[in-house]
């Protein structure tokens, strides 16, 4: 469902209601300072998943490319400062240039290419939430920063929920729509006959899940969203995280349950009176914290998206 202008700002008061919240984990914030300093300290590697099937990272985010008649399909466009290389990168291992590019979601990590992509007349796909926050400054509370408004990086079609089905390169590119989950515009791309799927910031590796509260996200999607995944992959999918290596579906299934666990314990934790600085203190996340790295802004971000939406989680709406 698209994003509704007093939804919108139903989530700023929500972030405001915990503007005292310590952010001890700052710098793993994914759309900027971050995902820029990941960047930063990997060159372009490409890595090839099929004919004509390639995965770049090292970008920002990690950037699949599919090459067919018609052109190169991009998925995702890593970020604005390795934009140059990477679509040099893409077009001359798979000798052709881009016609067609997908963005996961709306993060600059992602989005970086959006521009020059649009320039070049690329048909630009993305939900319409994607576009929406594109549309506006969007202050990021647990980076404590705002983005401005890209008017020259909007999607050119978008598309509001159901699967969706490309012809493109003598195949099908399936795409869809995930709920809420790292934010209200995910979708997750799937190439049937290669058996890759790209899931953008869904899927995590090393560290926790970012489910940014300030667009969208939430736990609870989260976790309906990488059930939606577990449905569509089988144990041969090679799974496309937003960075990382390659994952399994084996992969994917020990994040669904970390995340409904721990959707489960912060819930309860909420319900006693914490917040998010209590909910840190009480290490909820103990037992996965030796594979999923520092729990900190995770929690403080999870409680936000909890919150945000307290009233479904009591069972009111």
């Amino acid at each position: 469902m698209v994003m509704k202008p007093d939804r919108r700002e139903f989530l700023k008061a929500a972030a405001a209601g915990v503007a005292g919240v310590t952010l001890r984990a700052a710098g793993l914030g994914l759309p900027g300072a971050g995902a820029r300093a990941y960047a930063a300290d990997a060159p372009l590697a490409v890595t090839h998943l099929a004919d004509n099937l390639i995965l770049v990272s090292g970008a920002g985010g990690n950037v699949v490319g599919f090459k067919g008649p018609e052109g190169v399909l991009l998925v995702d466009g890593g970020d604005a400062a390795h934009s140059a290389a990477l679509l040099r990168t893409v077009e001359q291992t798979l000798g052709g240039p881009v016609t067609t590019a997908f963005n996961t979601h709306w993060h600059w990590s992602h989005t970086g290419s959006n521009e020059a992509l649009r320039r070049a007349g690329v048909k630009l796909i993305a939900h319409e939430n994607t576009r929406l926050w594109l549309t506006e400054p969007v202050f990021e509370q647990w980076e404590n920063r705002t983005y401005p408004a890209r008017p020259k990086a909007l999607p050119t079609q978008t598309f509001y929920k159901g699967l969706q089905k490309l012809p493109f390169g003598g195949t099908t590119v399936e795409y869809d729509l995930m709920p809420q989950a790292h934010t209200d515009g995910d979708i997750y791309v799937y190439f049937r006959d290669a058996n890759v799927l790209v899931a953008g910031g869904v899927v995590s590796v090393g560290r926790y899940p970012i489910p940014d509260s300030c667009t969208g996200g939430w736990t609870g999607g989260l976790v309906k969203a990488t059930q939606q995944l577990l449905g569509v992959v089988n144990d041969q999918t090679r799974i496309i995280p937003g960075t990382g290596p390659v994952q399994t579906r084996a992969d994917l299934a020990a994040e669904q349950a970390m995340l409904a666990t721990l959707h489960e314990d912060l819930w309860q934790l909420m319900r006693k009176g914490m917040g998010p600085d209590d909910m840190i203190a009480a290490a909820p996340t103990r037992k996965y914290d030796a594979q999923w790295g520092n729990p900190d802004l995770f929690i403080t971000t999870a409680y936000r998206g909890l919150y945000g939406h307290v009233r479904e989680m009591r069972g009111v709406v």
